[in-house]
């Protein structure tokens, strides 16, 4: 069955919810959720359009979202833990939007029986449209995108999320060495999902993400699986299929790599 419809009704979705932000762009003021975390009127108004329109058109369809409007939980609505889930990150880095960095996103994915299948990131101030269903490619509109078919090199970029402590509240010795080092091109964006995307989009060989969510990952794991890539978490085993049951906003540590660096950059993980 193509997803070429929902995949056209998600960017619109996301569109509006880019609208909805860039015009509170710059006039956002920061507030507070469980555990501290950076939230702004935005992120929520974002998702409530989100939800609004996923309801409408899809109302048996399971829902998972990173906010709720009172900040003490997520949003999560999924009757049928292996059927249709979208699930939402309505801005992915809001501490950049917060801080006037224009590196933010809005993240819609769908996951069925626990596989991504369907993707949009939208890249929000620079107006890119990442795009992907499976079987049907991946996109930043009309360019059809692929992941490198390189090996690593000295000019090999790589992209890490700047929360890297690990559960001990250590920062990993793999970070420290890459971050030491000037032979790879390390980078970082503040946006765990436009991180991820750069590798489907064969920017990037790869992305790590020590201390994501759920909807970090989903919408750019459907764009780099569709353009070649994979998904798994530090120690190389398999994201997806993601069990749901119960999801209350667990970390989702993920690689998202091109094939011809992913063995190696596992290594590197695993060694240090």
């Amino acid at each position: 069955m193509s997803l070429a419809h929902d995949l056209q009704y998600a960017i619109e979705l996301a569109r509006g919810a880019g609208k909805i932000v860039l015009d509170q762009y710059g006039k956002v003021r920061r507030l507070t959720k469980r555990y501290e975390e950076a939230v702004t009127d935005a992120d929520r108004a974002s998702q409530r359009h989100i939800v609004a329109g996923l309801r409408r058109r899809y109302p048996t369809d399971g829902i998972v979202g990173e906010e709720n409007d009172t900040g003490d939980a997520i949003t999560f609505e999924c009757p049928d833990p292996h059927g249709r889930t979208w699930v939402i990150d309505p801005i992915d880095g809001t501490n950049n939007l917060i801080a006037g960095l224009g590196a933010f996103a809005v993240c819609i994915g769908l996951l069925e029986k626990g596989m991504p299948i369907l993707g949009v990131v939208f890249d929000v101030t620079r107006d890119l449209m990442y795009s992907s269903a499976k079987g049907e490619g991946a996109w930043l509109g009309n360019q059809r995108l692929r992941v490198l078919d390189t090996p690593l090199s000295d000019s090999s970029m790589l992209m890490l999320t700047s929360n890297l402590l690990d559960p001990q509240g250590v920062c990993p010795q793999w970070a420290c060495r890459w971050i030491g080092q000037t032979n790879w091109k390390i980078r970082m964006l503040g946006s765990a999902a436009l991180e991820a995307t750069q590798v489907a989009a064969g920017v990037a060989h790869g992305a790590v993400t020590v201390n994501g969510k759920l909807w970090d990952v989903a919408a750019p794991a459907a764009l780099v699986l569709e353009a070649g890539g994979s998904i798994t978490d530090l120690a190389g085993r398999p994201v997806f299929p993601f069990n749901l049951r119960g999801y209350e906003g667990a970390k989702v540590p993920f690689l998202a790599a091109a094939p011809a660096a992913r063995d190696q950059l596992l290594d590197e993980l695993r060694r240090c």
